[in-house]
């Protein structure tokens, strides 16, 4: 025994107790990282329940103030609005009428919560549109790309008039970034800023969403998101969103497109722009369906899975965790 070499390098050493980890750990978790997303349902009395995602709730207006107070309370510094219309119809007129249910949920939170946090809007149809597709169609029933800019750029400007402190365009349509930046600088809205959804991907992983929002998507959006096959693409998708007046590019979802997160976290950080990526419902359903059933550690696997984004490159994650994570990270 004696004979052994003994190793002189011994990387176990920065690993013997909790506070040597935390003196030498690279990456960091904290509240203030932390975006919550949040849908509210027109007329809705009472909150109700999203069956695929335990937890989340389609808020009413008062239950939506009450959440964004005690996301601020927990230390987050935004929220992402999502509005469920009770009508919708081809066009998504709701998204651009100022007392539509997302516009009147903007100026509600804002009012709840001032500037404790920063208030984003989801910018897009697919909540709106009765065929459930991000943009209106053209006479072949495909989404028209430059029809729909059209109606970006009006309900930019509707949701930085409620309040809005950035808009979140997630629609993927090519220019939208620079017509939503012309309409808010135009109507005197230079100080909203854009977090765009710049490399948003066609992604098995979205079904619980689709619940949240009460979508009726009438075929797929392969032809505007992107190809999970493709990582390259991404990062000319955010360096043209930085281009067009971008001031937060997005990565969405984060887990299966972790490579692509960090890809565009080296690309972005070229020009000083914040990266964001979105922890999305199938991934948060996938670790509450496996704690449900004693297959993981709950709380560990949150915790996990959040600090895996931020080490692959995200300045900031929305996440359907994001409050209890907070507390989580207090204790």
């Amino acid at each position: 025994m004696s004979d052994i070499q003994r190793p002189v390098v011994r990387p176990r050493r920065l690993r013997t107790t909790a506070a040597m980890r935390d003196l030498v750990a690279e990456t960091t978790l904290q509240p203030g990282q932390l975006i919550l997303p949040m849908f509210v349902r027109e007329g809705a009395s009472e909150p109700t329940p999203i069956s695929t995602m335990p937890g989340v709730v389609q808020h009413t207006r008062d239950s939506l103030r009450k959440a964004a107070a005690e996301a601020a309370e927990a230390g987050l510094r935004g929220v992402m609005l999502f509005g469920v219309p009770e009508t919708k119809d081809a066009s998504g007129s709701g998204a651009i009428d100022p007392d539509g249910i997302l516009n009147v949920a903007i100026a509600d939170v804002v009012a709840e919560v001032g500037d404790e946090l920063v208030v984003m809007s989801d910018l897009c149809l697919d909540e709106f549109t009765d065929h459930g597709h991000c943009g209106v169609l053209d006479a072949r029933g495909r989404v028209d790309n430059d029809a729909t800019l059209e109606q970006y750029a009006a309900m930019a400007v509707v949701q930085a008039a409620a309040g809005a402190g950035l808009v979140g365009p997630s629609g993927m349509m090519d220019g939208q970034v620079a017509v939503i930046r012309e309409a808010l600088d135009a109507a005197d809205h230079t100080d909203v800023g854009i977090l765009a959804y710049s490399a948003k991907y066609a992604s098995a992983f979205y079904g619980p969403f689709r619940e949240a929002v009460d979508s009726a998507l009438q075929g797929d959006r392969r032809t505007y998101q992107q190809d999970g096959r493709n990582a390259r693409e991404s990062v000319r998708e955010v360096l043209l969103d930085i281009e067009q007046g971008a001031d937060i590019v997005m990565v969405k979802p984060a887990l299966a497109y972790l490579d692509v997160l960090r890809r565009v976290a080296d690309a972005a950080a070229d020009f000083g722009v914040p990266v964001a990526a979105y922890n999305i419902s199938g991934e948060y359903a996938m670790v509450e369906a496996a704690a449900a059933n004693g297959w993981i550690e709950r709380e560990a696997a949150i915790l996990e899975t959040l600090t895996s984004i931020r080490r692959a490159g995200a300045d900031m994650i929305l996440t359907y965790w994001a409050v209890e994570a907070a507390g989580l990270l207090r204790h």
